[in-house]
């Protein structure tokens, strides 16, 4: 195990480093290199991690605590009961990661690629998913409450039985999304009236 502290990084190739559970406290990364690397069980607070790719990365079991990871590229990394709490994530691509088991406390998801991701069940309270691509993602019985949808993709993705009372949703296509079994407030009950044509008094 391993602790670095304020350290700062840039262009740095970590793919061939074992970095399994080190702790990294206040760091930036900028367009570092962890492509099939080892970072599981890794921790990290405060740390910023800019245009990094962690394609292929193992970091299952990873804790991160209000780091942000702004235009990192997480395609096909392991994320497997991962937990990311209050971190910033805006501009990232988690497309055909493993996110089973995921836990995000709050924090800003805005402009990510989030398509086809499996969240069933999740608890996804307050988080901020402005412009976020969910295309096709499982959103199963999901927990939306609060959440910031505006403007988000949500074509052909499985919003049954999900929660969005309390979610802003404008900008939305509601015609791309079945909404059968979801739990709406009337709020958003309007924007779906009004985005199928009909006028309200």
């Amino acid at each position: 195990m391993f602790q670095h502290s304020n350290q700062h990084y840039e262009e740095v190739n970590f793919s061939t480093q074992d970095l399994r559970y080190g702790e990294l406290i206040s760091c930036t990364f900028y367009r570092c290199s962890f492509m099939n690397g080892s970072l599981e069980e890794i921790t990290s607070s405060n740390c910023r991690f800019m245009e990094c790719d962690f394609r292929g990365a193992s970091l299952d079991g990873s804790i991160h605590k209000e780091s942000a990871f702004e235009n990192c590229n997480f395609k096909g990394a392991n994320l497997y009961v991962s937990k990311f709490e209050q971190c910033k994530m805006t501009g990232s691509d988690l497309s055909d990661a493993d996110i089973d088991g995921i836990t995000i406390v709050e924090g800003d998801w805005s402009y990510t690629n989030l398509r086809h991701s499996r969240l069933v069940k999740q608890d996804l309270r307050g988080i901020k998913f402005y412009e976020a691509d969910l295309s096709g993602a499982n959103l199963e019985k999901a927990d939306l409450r609060n959440s910031d949808l505006t403007m988000a993709v949500l074509a052909k993705a499985n919003m049954q039985g999900a929660d969005l009372r309390g979610a802003a949703m404008q900008g939305v296509d509601f015609k791309t999304l079945s909404i059968a079994g979801v739990r709406m407030d009337t709020d958003q009950a309007v924007l779906f009236t009004l985005s199928h044509g009909a006028k309200m008094d």
